[in-house]
């Protein structure tokens, strides 16, 4: 799929809410924890893209509000976003090659199985563009809102990190050691290059802001989660990404 089918929506509509009511608009910024996890896609399942849970990274942003009724505005936001996944206990690993070459030629097992810990710790420039609708409690400074939207990802690091020792079995219970005694996993890998490095998907949030004269305080919990597959090598599987959010924040309106 093209690049611009994804940036033109986006910045179409940036535009939109740039010249449609300049006179009424606020800036924020926002800033909480990611809880991100890697799902492996239907039918692309196999021992490396399955079995990870979620890990704890920062979300922050920077947004702009286009306030069109009491009731609807548009959010377009540029967000730092922390994806990925952790795995921690006995788990597969392609095997390497020097290994393969102890085999008979097409024999040598595709996985090994080790018990250590993993870390894929994936960054994110997204740019969502939600359509939010709030409610006041009737003269109360509080307002509950709900947003959701598209986003455009792009990828600014990816890095595998693993950690421990293990001895190597060939089968995925741990029942059957291979030759070698105890292996170091201690290691960092960037993985930047083994990714698609833009993303697409959707985000929602839940809100609730209390409001003064020309300012707001807010906190909300959401999510998002993207569509295309992040790998480009079919044998690494086929997994998305996606998270879910806390985040607490400030906004200031212009125009009112």
């Amino acid at each position: 799929m093209k690049k611009s089918t994804f940036y033109l929506p986006v910045f179409g509509l940036l535009l939109f809410c740039f010249t449609a009511r300049a006179q009424d608009f606020a800036l924020g910024v926002r800033g909480g924890i990611s809880i991100p996890n890697l799902t492996a896609g239907s039918g692309n399942q196999n021992p490396l893209n399955t079995g990870y849970s979620s890990r704890f990274g920062p979300d922050a942003g920077v947004f702009a509000e286009f306030k069109f009724s009491n009731l609807f505005s548009l959010q377009p936001m540029v967000e730092y976003s922390s994806q990925g996944g952790k795995k921690n206990g006995l788990q597969a690993f392609t095997t390497p090659d020097e290994i393969t070459q102890m085999f008979p030629a097409g024999q040598a097992p595709q996985y090994l199985y080790a018990n250590y810990k993993s870390e894929a710790k994936l960054n994110y420039l997204m740019i969502p563009v939600l359509a939010k609708f709030g409610w006041n409690f009737k003269k109360s400074p509080y307002r509950f809102y709900a947003d959701a939207g598209p986003f455009v990802g792009f990828l600014l690091s990816a890095h595998q990190i693993t950690s421990g020792e293990s001895q190597f079995y060939t089968d995925p219970a741990g029942q059957q050691p291979f030759p070698g005694g105890q292996q170091s996993f201690n290691k960092t890998t960037d993985i930047k290059d083994q990714l698609h490095t833009t993303n697409f998907g959707i985000e929602a949030n839940v809100g609730l802001s209390y409001n003064f004269e020309l300012s707001s305080v807010f906190i909300e919990g959401g999510g998002n989660y993207s569509f295309l597959n992040i790998q480009k090598v079919a044998q690494d599987g086929k997994n998305n990404t996606g998270a879910a959010t806390v985040v607490i924040g400030y906004s200031y309106w212009f125009g009112k």
